[in-house]
């Protein structure tokens, strides 16, 4: 592999698109750096322009302006290379189905040259529980599989980047785990993941790295724990044995009292669970059992894309 730093890097990239007789700006100035090795996650609401910018990864949208660079590799200058570079797992269930899964892996790897000899279908389709489904039309498989497929359409040619959109879309749980798992998998093997995802919870367990995208705009970017740390509001519930007349210290807490649990909410900039802990202690407060919760990966998305973000 080239000596790079980043397998993506974009910057100042515009897309505008005639709708009508209406100009759509789709990307503006957009920039974003992934770095090699990791799983990175763009997200956003529909219409964002997570899509516009894969499809100019993939070569399938030409953009206006800004600079694309694919593990080192400028994609005006030499697209071809590029390509080779990366797989694509698309939205859309494009597959053709009079084709098995075997077949299917095995075109694929033809179109891209890839000798017999270094083919892995077999390993792909045990990757992805598909085994069972190796010879049968691709038109009976159900949609969680079909989505596993195209997964492993993108794999065949051993790309050193893998961008999943919305892989996980239409799936149940299980599967869900199951492409996850997977996911995790080829980041080991030292393979870069870019994926845009509905699911915060499925970026939240997947991502090193996150960017999120508003109206075509670069919202912000920056590691998982960087974005969480926007949320300082967390909570904590004290299981108490007995009734309680909430003294007016805690009031700057919200508390709230009910079936013998107090929830109090803090700023964890401005104070901890010890200084609480001591202050009900002053106030003669037992409690039997503390839990404590902080924002999510939800929460941090709401407040951006709301432009809702601390100075």
């Amino acid at each position: 592999m080239s000596d790079y730093k980043y397998s993506i890097e974009a910057k100042n990239v515009n897309k505008n698109f005639l709708k009508k007789t209406q100009e759509v700006k789709a990307l503006i100035d957009f920039s974003i750096t992934i770095k090699k090795g990791t799983i990175h996650g763009l997200l956003g609401p529909n219409g964002a322009g997570k899509s516009t910018f894969i499809n100019i990864l993939g070569g399938l949208v030409k953009k206006n302006s800004g600079d694309v660079n694919i593990c080192g590799i400028n994609i005006d200058q030499n697209i071809k290379l590029s390509k080779f570079k990366i797989g694509i797992v698309p939205q859309e269930l494009n597959i053709d189905p009079f084709f098995s899964p075997a077949e299917l892996l095995e075109l694929q790897a033809g179109l891209y040259g890839v000798p017999k000899r270094k083919r892995k279908t077999d390993e792909i389709l045990e990757n992805l529980k598909l085994t069972d489904q190796r010879n049968a039309y691709a038109r009976t498989l159900s949609g969680g599989m079909r989505r596993r497929l195209l997964i492993g359409k993108a794999l065949v040619h051993d790309p050193e980047i893998i961008i999943l959109d919305e892989p996980t879309a239409g799936v149940d749980i299980d599967i869900r785990t199951s492409v996850w798992n997977y996911i995790k998998k080829i980041s080991t093997e030292g393979k870069t993941v870019c994926l845009t995802t509905h699911y915060l919870e499925e970026a939240e367990n997947l991502c090193d790295n996150i960017t999120i995208i508003n109206h075509g705009k670069k919202i912000i970017e920056g590691s998982k724990n960087e974005l969480l740390n926007i949320i300082s509001t967390k909570s904590v519930a004290f299981v108490l044995d007995k009734h309680l007349d909430i003294p007016e210290e805690l009031n700057i807490f919200k508390p709230d009292f009910k079936n013998g649990i107090l929830k109090l909410t803090y700023d964890k900039n401005k104070t901890n669970i010890k200084n609480i802990i001591d202050l009900l202690s002053k106030n003669k407060i037992d409690f039997k059992e503390i839990n404590t919760s902080e924002g999510d990966l939800e929460d941090v998305f709401i407040k951006v894309v709301n432009n809702d973000i601390p100075n």
